[in-house]
């Protein structure tokens, strides 16, 4: 099956957590909006469909029509053995897939604290405030959750195991946007996370995902998605940052 993926053309943003499970499943599928005519063919199944997404992304699969980024991880992890066989286990990957949207959306709202329909020029202030809290608080409080489920009971190559699975995938994301936005706080937590680093760079260099960072199908990060630098709003990484911070 081909799978169409619609989502932004210009961004990674909540997409890219579908790409990079596309990808490393080996399944062929189109960036529709990157395509010539994609942006109005997106439109018209937001508007027209039998089951309308709210927003980007959803992934259409033959005649399936699928929305939300961890419902659509949730489907290509089952299809692609990309999660467990056992329902328990489909639920508990699902379960953190949606703790890591959890802190993704955290991260959109440091540069977008008051409002999205707001620049952020408009609300600066605010931002800074919800950036150092976001630094010294909320992501060691995540962090310390991911480093404890690859360390217990023993610490193991993958969140559920000795297998990856598409949180794996999208904790990768998660710590590659993270150190985009926030370099000088990542940079220290690097050092306090030894497991969620590993883990990164074992997802790095699994053979599908090395080539496809390396391709040009890789959008890079910029100022229009959710993980944006701003200089100004990394400079509280200064205070201590690490597990139990």
């Amino acid at each position: 099956m081909e799978y169409e993926l619609f989502y932004w053309p210009t961004i990674q943003g909540r997409g890219e957590f579908v790409r990079l499970a596309l990808e490393e499943a080996g399944a062929h599928y189109v960036d529709v909006a990157r395509t010539p005519g994609g942006m109005a063919r997106m439109t018209a199944l937001m508007d027209g469909a039998d089951h309308p997404s709210f927003a980007p992304p959803f992934l259409k699969a033959g005649d399936l029509l699928v929305g939300q980024t961890a419902n659509i991880l949730l489907y290509l992890g089952r299809r692609h053995g990309l999660a467990p066989a056992d329902e328990q286990g489909q639920l508990w990957v699902h379960q953190i897939q949606l703790t890591i949207a959890d802190l993704v959306a955290e991260a959109h709202d440091t540069h977008h604290p008051i409002a999205s329909g707001l620049y952020y020029e408009d609300q600066r202030p605010e931002a800074k405030r919800r950036a150092a809290d976001f630094i010294e608080t909320r992501i060691p409080k995540f962090f310390d959750w991911f480093e404890g489920l690859l360390g217990r009971p023993a610490p193991k190559d993958y969140l559920t195991g000795d297998r990856v699975s598409y949180a794996d995938l999208s904790l990768f994301q998660l710590v590659e946007g993270l150190r985009y936005a926030f370099p000088n706080a990542l940079a220290r937590i690097d050092g306090a996370y030894p497991l969620v680093t590993a883990l990164r760079d074992r997802v790095a260099a699994r053979p599908r995902i090395a080539a496809y960072l390396a391709s040009t199908r890789r959008l890079p990060f910029n100022e229009e998605g959710i993980f944006r630098r701003y200089p100004e709003l990394d400079e509280q990484a200064g205070h201590a940052v690490g597990k139990g911070g």
